[in-house]
Formats: C-alpha cells, structure tokens, sequence
C-alpha cells in the first residue's frame, strides 16, 4: 500500500500580491475565479493574465454542460498555466481544464476518454473545506445511464494540482453559513479518512487527526466566542482543510460523500452542506453496528479534543456542530419519500469507489434506513 502523495509543492503567502510576484504571472497565464474574488484580491494589480469569472457560465456546482460552455469559451492555445482561485467548484473546473480537451465531458467522467495533462495548475484555495488542493479527483454533476442526475468524480492522479498556495486572508470573502459548511467538510475529509477500513495509512490518520484538532478548536471557539472569532483563526482552518484533503487523498472518503452526491447533484445542495445533513446519522449508525475497532479510537480522539466521555463523544460532536451550524432534515432541500429507492440505487449503482471506503458494510438497507431517519 502507498503511504503518502503530496504531488504539488505547498506554499503559503500573507497575500495575493505575494503569491503573483513570486509566481511572475503574465500573458499566459490563465485566472479562472470569481468576481467577488478577483476585485478586492487581484483588481488593483492589473495583472496581464487572462482571466475567466466562473459565474459567468453558472452559478451552481460544475455540469457538464457548464464544463461544455467553458471549453467552448477559451482557446486551449492562450495559456500555459491555469491559476485556481475559488473553492471546490473552480478546483473541479480547472482541473478538467488543465487536462487535454476531451471528446465530450460526459465521456471524460465516464471514462470513455482517457486524462491526459496538459497545462499546469496552480491551487488557490479560498474556502476551508474542500481540500480539493491537494486531491486527485474533479467532481461534477452528470446524468447517469439512467437519466438520474447525480454527481461524479473523476479520480486520476494526473489532477492533481502542481503548485498548491494557501493564502488565509482569501478567506475574507466567505461569508459565515459557507465558511460553516465548509470547514464542516474538511472535518468530515478527516474523520471519514480516519475511519476508512480499506484504504487508511499512518499518514492519513497523522494529518487526519491534526485537520481534527484544528477544526474542532475553531468550532469551540466559535460556540464559546461567536462567530466572529473565526477572523483570528483563518491560518488554522486553511491549513487543517490541507491536512484533511492530504489525508483523504491517501485514504478516501465513504458513506458520507458516497449518499450525499445524489442528494446534492438533484436538489443543488451546496457540498458541504449535504454532507453535513448525513454525517452526524451516519457516525450513530456506525456506533451501533460496530462501536469498537477504529470507532473506538475515534470516540477517545474527540473527547480528547472537545471533553467529555468517550461514550458520549458523537453525541458531544454532533451538539457542538449544530452551535456551528443549524442542521436541517434533508426533506428541506427537496428530498421526498420516492427519493429514498431513487438514491439508494444511485449510490449502489455510481459511488462504489467511495462506497467500498464504509467502516460497516453499506447495504442497501442500511442506505435508506439513514435516508429515511434524516428525513
């Protein structure tokens, strides 16, 4: 089993102005952001490079149609570099773009055509969940052999990024319910990581543990202190979202993002968030099915972090995620009765790289019973 790939040199700069002196950026470099981004961070630099506002061609989570208009609007011989300047959406966005150009991207996620690189890409994440920094996979949302929209991931050593800056002040922009969600993501990167009965290393469960501590310290100060002490605290959340994509990279993520990816991809539940609508059940199930083994190691790790008994310690996690954010029953996104048999087979059917990742064996039975209790 392979330890650990960090691909890309990691970097870390106060400011963006930094980062672009360092890097040199010029004519051939290709900026792929947002406008809410790109005006108080690069606008007053008036840098040479192209640069390509993702809103432009939609705001929600990448599709393949959205991927479609974004290869139609660029000419693959303007740039050499591809900077990514966002959250996991521009990060799955430019990592398609710095492959060669597919014969479609439906085809390229289904993996009829083959990932062949072609430019460099250079990550720069602004939210502190998704990790997708330092990850080899691209997801977006695509239809299935049977017309039912889900999302996909493209997993290929080849996506991932060359160069990886994190810069905490980009963080700025995020406003709370996102930064929330996000940051619950990155715990969720760590502790499905950790968990993972197949795939988990030394390196994995190191860099998982210290994206935990990190992520839950932040959570404690924001219940203890308000939301606004997370301004303080923005080197540490950018930092553990790395850690914890490092370490899901190594191991995986599972049953979370395996029955998450429907329930996103059809209703357009930002990532973070779906995710969090089924992580708190998903730990109780485990904890009932199989309380020892690795749950026992990871019920003693967050009582460490946050206090409280081992027994008692996803009850403990799961009440000081919602003084973070208020978690919502997934029917408030959309989610109907006929959705439960609709996604169950989805998950079956389309996430077997994460499915195979469960700490209990994920049946289908076990699929929509968490469904329907989160409903």
């Amino acid at each position: 089993m392979r330890e650990i790939l960090i691909k890309g040199q990691l970097n870390k700069f106060k400011t963006f102005a930094e980062f672009a002196e360092e890097f040199a950026l010029g004519e051939r470099d290709l900026i792929v952001t947002n406008e809410f981004i790109y005006t108080p961070f690069m606008k007053e630099l008036n840098l040479k490079s192209q640069v390509v506002f993702q809103e432009k061609f939609g705001t929600s989570e990448p599709s393949e149609e959205m991927l479609t208009d974004i290869f139609a609007a660029l000419d693959p011989d303007s740039y050499d570099r591809i900077i990514a300047v966002g959250g996991g959406a521009i990060m799955d966005i430019c990592k398609v773009l710095s492959l060669k150009r597919p014969s479609t991207v439906h085809n390229l996620y289904f993996k009829v055509d083959p990932v062949i690189p072609e430019k460099e890409l250079i990550a720069i994440p602004t939210t502190c969940g998704t990790g997708s920094e330092v990850t080899n996979i691209s997801v977006a949302i695509v239809r299935d052999d049977n017309g039912n929209t889900t999302k996909l991931g493209l997993v290929a050593d080849e996506l991932i990024p060359s160069q990886v800056c994190l810069i905490p002040e980009m963080l700025k922009t995020l406003p709370y319910k996102p930064f929330a969600s996000s940051a619950i993501d990155a715990l969720i990167h760590a502790v499905e990581s950790y968990l993972s009965p197949a795939r988990a290393t030394m390196t994995s469960e190191l860099y998982g543990v210290k994206a935990m501590e990190l992520i839950l310290e932040g959570f404690r100060r924001i219940r203890d202190d308000g939301q606004d002490s997370r301004f303080d605290y923005f080197d540490e959340y950018v930092t553990a979202a790395c850690y914890a994509g490092i370490a899901f990279l190594q191991a995986g993520c599972a049953t979370v993002h395996a029955m998450s990816f429907p329930l996103g991809g059809t209703y357009h539940v930002p990532h973070g968030e779906s995710n969090y609508a089924l992580f708190g059940k998903v730990l109780e199930k485990y904890d009932a099915i199989n309380p020892e083994g690795k749950l026992a190691e990871f019920k003693k790790t967050i009582a460490r972090i946050i206090g409280g008994t081992e027994k008692d310690a996803i009850a403990n996690l799961n009440r000081l995620l919602e003084t973070v954010l208020e978690l919502k029953p997934i029917t408030a996104y959309g989610f109907k009765e006929e959705d439960v048999d609709i996604f169950t087979d989805s998950v079956i059917e389309n996430q077997q790289r994460l499915v195979v990742n469960s700490y209990v064996p994920l049946t289908k039975e076990l699929i929509k019973e968490i469904y329907t209790e989160c409903m």
